[in-house]
């Protein structure tokens, strides 16, 4: 919940004043961030290659006003199928959130993002910090694991899974290269990485005081140079 918060937030800023958009959510999960951008009035396309994962979104979705539902459409599948699934300059935001760091290679599917982005769309992806992958271990007492990580860009992450981390430098030159330059990029838990979501405070007072903290940090250095993630939006 920490993680949806402060990224839609994010996301907020960098869409204030548009509506109408043609956004694709790659990895759309539960639903969470392709919901709240059909209640801002765009039209959302959302794909997951997760069965569980695209019946939640479904369930939410029938949940929605008529008028919700019909600004949103689900389909199953991955990212790497952008590319023959939607023709060049489909989409005016290109969503792919906690995605990137399962794929050994992420350059294909960047370069199939890349592609189906309009001019003057915005690509927004939220990846696993590798400059502040020694700050969980740290902030733990796990001080081999600590030692280990400074020079990493393998981690396991908190379902146990094995997975990757990207430098934001890295993918700068790689956007570039691909013609989407990163106009902006967050930092999305500073505070929290080894706070499960679900220990957030229940105090609404408390909870909008954790939020809008990390928000701060989020939008300025240092902190948010050793944020667990990277919300990086580049655009063409």
């Amino acid at each position: 919940m920490v993680r949806q918060e402060l990224v839609a937030r994010q996301l907020a800023e960098q869409l204030a004043g548009l509506t109408g958009l043609r956004v694709l959510d790659v990895g759309c999960g539960q639903g969470t961030q392709a919901l709240r951008l059909a209640r801002a009035g765009h039209l959302v396309t959302g794909i997951d290659a997760d069965p569980a994962m695209l019946t939640a979104a479904q369930t939410a979705l029938a949940a929605e006003p008529e008028p919700v539902r019909r600004r949103v459409q689900l389909l199953t599948g991955d990212g790497h199928q952008c590319g023959r699934w939607f023709g060049p300059r489909s989409f005016d935001v290109v969503l792919c959130h906690g995605v990137l760091m399962y794929l050994a290679d992420p350059d294909p599917m960047l370069a199939s993002m890349a592609r189906i982005l309009a001019p003057g769309g915005l690509l927004s992806l939220l990846v696993r910090n590798a400059d502040a992958l020694a700050m969980r271990a740290g902030l733990t007492g796990d001080w081999r694991a600590c030692a280990e990580a400074f020079d990493a860009t393998r981690y396991t992450d908190r379902l146990g899974l094995p997975a990757r981390a990207d430098r934001l430098a890295d993918l700068t030159t790689t956007l570039g290269e691909l013609s989407v330059p990163v106009r902006h990029w967050y930092g999305v838990r500073v505070f929290t990485d080894t706070t499960p979501d679900e220990a957030a405070p229940v105090d609404g007072r408390r909870l909008a005081q954790l939020l809008d903290a990390e928000e701060r940090a989020g939008r300025q250095d240092p902190y948010r140079a050793v944020a667990a993630l990277l919300h990086v939006v580049a655009g063409k």
